[in-house]
């Protein structure tokens, strides 16, 4: 059984209008977990429950072989958050003398000039002269720089340039080639779990509908179009939601070998994973 960086398990969080849960989730150590989801599904507050900033109203949660209450745990964290950016007078310099107060022993000061460098960051320029994309590298630097064994990111590309993106995928890539490491990451650009991602976690409307292997996921999901009666020749749980127009059936199939198989001649693409979230979202709101 493969090592387990986090865990959740049955894990109930209630709100006057939203129940996130019960939700059971495990972050293998050495991977990169992508978690996604509509805006609202749950996304932060299960990311905040496992970090200990919120607790749950039901089920446990394991942080690194404890909990997320218990200090040394969470000082095994490196969390980003999405806008979570340090005091805006702050320079580069600053921060990284007020994550050493913060980090105390555990803080590498080498490390964190050595990302501002990799990043190019100055590091006198204050937090409100840096672009966002900037904001974002500092913080990932603060984050990464007192070697954390679990990185925690709430949108931690949303709105950075390709370029930028790209710098960021590959050091999480680098960060989990150590097998210690792992990363669990919510993200509304699919495209970068795509490419990244070992697994993928979808959150929708506060359940996890599934936690699956990315390039399984990719392999048995796709995109079916054909007339109504090819339609109906398929077994009902090969179907997840069907798109039905003026010039035929649109459909997300789930197990694509064999709806290629029943339906040799139809129109058959891989699916990804905007449109396992599209299909799923329209059956919902059917």
């Amino acid at each position: 059984m493969s090592k387990l960086a986090a865990a959740l398990c049955g894990v109930v969080k209630q709100y006057p209008d939203f129940t996130l849960g019960p939700v059971n989730l495990e972050i293998p150590a050495g991977s990169i977990v992508g978690l996604v989801g509509e805006n609202g599904a749950g996304k932060t507050t299960l990311l905040k429950m496992l970090c200990g900033v919120n607790r749950p109203d039901g089920g446990t949660i394991a942080l690194l072989g404890d909990s997320p209450q218990d200090v040394s745990a969470r000082a095994e964290l490196g969390v980003v958050f999405e806008d979570a950016y340090f005091y805006e007078n702050l320079t580069g310099r600053q921060v990284g003398r007020a994550l050493a107060g913060v980090f105390g022993s555990r803080w590498d000061a080498a490390a964190f000039d050595s990302y501002l460098h990799r990043f190019s960051l100055p590091r006198d320029k204050r937090m409100k002269e840096l672009s966002r994309g900037m904001r974002m590298k500092l913080s990932l630097a603060g984050a990464l720089a007192h070697h954390p064994a679990l990185l925690v990111l709430d949108e931690a590309t949303s709105g950075l340039d390709p370029v930028v993106r790209g710098e960021l995928l590959d050091l999480f890539l680098d960060f989990i080639q150590d097998e210690n490491h792992s990363i669990l990451m919510s993200s509304h650009i699919t495209a970068d779990l795509e490419q990244a991602a070992d697994s993928i976690a979808y959150l929708h409307h506060g359940k996890l509908l599934f936690h699956e292997n990315k390039d399984d996921l990719m392999q048995e999901y796709g995109i079916l179009r054909c007339g109504e009666a090819d339609l109906q020749r398929l077994a009902e749980n090969c179907v997840i939601h069907t798109r039905r127009t003026a010039f035929g059936c649109e459909s997300l199939v789930k197990g694509r070998a064999a709806v290629a198989a029943a339906l040799p001649g139809a129109v058959l693409d891989p699916a990804k994973i905007d449109d396992i979230m599209r299909f799923y979202s329209g059956r919902d709101t059917q």
